[in-house]
């Protein structure tokens, strides 16, 4: 028994320390994520990225599955290694600066440089979907910038929503990104506009092409896209249809309660499950195909 622990932490006593060492570090960061997200007490720019809430733990099995893998790439690494250390140095910088964002960007940039370090580009290679899921629940101020041109978004949605209300009798005036509902003012906001529900519909249809393997089929998979960005689209005109209807009438109760309560979310996971319904539909209408088609 005693040597066969002494083999063990000979062969991977390196990696556990490592692993020791970025568990130190970053799982305290991840629980503030965890804790923002559940309970929306995060930034409202950082409740954009909420969709990590399953990516992360879909990441960390796609690097487990990939294990043997792993262990089977050869150790040379050649000048990765260089861009490697670059990486590291670059999020150790990130890191200690104790800002918000550069310390949750250090996170993948760290993860970036241990593959390429342990296993060089065919190890990043091979860990490069899990990376790519990491990268993008990884909150920052992305949607912040992007807030100010979504101005043609809001109206669009306005002038529809104002367009449908109309269409059921109902006294309303559209003005760029204001409707007037029975003389009741609602405002599409640049955080109404969708994005948040577009992110993640993007994200989890990425997931989704991952776990049914039809990413290897690039038609499958534009045309995917290219579905789910049309769902989450009507997803959200339905839903500001439907607050500026419970505002112009007065049910403010439901008002909040498809805003900002439980059944916002609730709203949004009946959105994604179309995705995984559009999913089974396309796989009736393409037949298996080559990786390139």
């Amino acid at each position: 028994m005693q040597i066969r622990r002494s083999s063990f932490l000979d062969r991977y006593g390196s990696d556990v320390i490592l692993l020791a060492l970025l568990a130190v570090l970053y799982v305290p960061l991840v629980i503030h994520w965890y804790d923002g997200w559940i309970r929306k007490s995060i930034s409202i720019e950082h409740e954009y990225f909420s969709h990590g809430v399953i990516g992360l733990p879909f990441a960390a099995n796609i690097a487990w599955y990939n294990r043997k893998r792993w262990v089977r790439l050869s150790d040379e690494v050649g000048s990765a290694r260089f861009v490697s250390t670059g990486l590291m140095l670059i999020a150790g910088v990130f890191y200690l600066s104790g800002l918000p964002d550069p310390v949750n960007l250090s996170f993948p940039i760290l993860l970036t440089g241990v593959c390429l370090w342990l296993k060089g580009l065919p190890g990043f290679k091979l860990q490069f979907f899990a990376l790519l899921l990491i990268v993008l629940a990884t909150p920052n101020e992305v949607p912040y910038l992007l807030a100010p041109y979504t101005m043609p978004l809001q109206s669009f949605i306005a002038g529809t929503a104002g367009f449908i209300l109309s269409q059921f009798g109902m006294n309303v005036t559209v003005q760029s990104v204001y409707l007037f509902v029975n003389d009741r003012l609602v405002e599409v906001a640049p955080y109404c506009a969708g994005l948040k529900m577009l992110f993640t519909s993007l994200y989890v249809g990425l997931m989704l092409l991952y776990w049914t393997n039809n990413i290897r089929s690039r038609s499958f998979s534009i045309t995917f896209m290219l579905g789910t960005v049309l769902i989450s689209v009507t997803a959200n005109i339905i839903r500001n249809t439907l607050l500026s209807f419970f505002h112009g009438t007065g049910q403010e109760s439901a008002f909040h309660w498809l805003h900002d309560g439980w059944g916002g979310d609730v709203y949004s996971a009946a959105m994604l499950g179309l995705l995984i319904v559009l999913s089974n539909q396309m796989e009736k209408l393409f037949p298996p195909s080559s990786p390139q088609s």
